[in-house]
């Protein structure tokens, strides 16, 4: 699309979102500029108004609205003080809370470790962890991460990084097939792994 410069940037754009392929870029962009609806400019402001209004929580890392730091979920009374759940986005947080049972506070780490991809503890928000500790009282941390190998390894790391200061170290049980990831898991098996968790030895 040499002489459509203007499409070829939208789908270029599209393209460098999550699970989003050239076909599917070049799809999304072609219904995007025939819809006489004004789908396009639809997208456009809440495009811009996300950019706007939506924030990262200085405490969780999580999202939240930009004037709400920290975010609701930070500052809920009704929340189980002294647990903490770790994930790897904010995007687990939304799963977990779907599926209801727990009522604990949440830390985003940003990702997992992944020596393929030079991505090292420096690069996660671990740092961050380690100093909600002490203020805040934590017992518990479970450790919702998936169950493929770098999000293993990141587990292990964080169980003997927390256990070294008298923190208990749980991960979640059972229900989330090997190799899978949080984001991919029905509220049912979140549920159920959350009550099931085990300790990491």
């Amino acid at each position: 699309m040499k002489h459509f410069l203007p499409l070829d940037n939208l789908v270029a754009a599209l393209e460098k979102l999550p699970g989003i392929g050239k076909r599917s870029a070049e799809r999304m962009a072609f219904a995007l500029v025939q819809n006489r609806e004004g789908l396009a400019r639809k997208l456009a402001d809440a495009l811009l108004a996300a950019d706007e209004q939506v924030g990262t929580c200085s405490r969780c890392g999580s999202i939240t609205v930009s004037r709400e730091d920290p975010c609701a979920l930070c500052t809920e009374n009704r929340r189980a003080n002294g647990l903490l759940c770790v994930v790897e986005s904010p995007g687990d947080i939304i799963k977990i809370e779907n599926a209801g049972g727990f009522t604990g506070r949440y830390h985003v780490l940003g990702g997992h470790l992944s020596p393929a991809l030079g991505k090292g503890v420096a690069d996660l928000r671990v740092n961050e962890l380690l100093a909600r500790l002490q203020p805040e009282k934590v017992q518990e941390v479970i450790v919702a991460l998936g169950t493929d190998t770098e999000s293993e390894a990141t587990a292990s790391y964080l169980a003997e990084v927390l256990t070294s200061r008298g923190v208990k170290v749980s991960r979640l049980a059972f229900g989330l097939p090997s190799g899978s990831a949080i984001e991919y898991a029905d509220p049912v098996t979140l549920q159920r792994a959350i009550q099931g968790r085990q300790a990491l030895k």
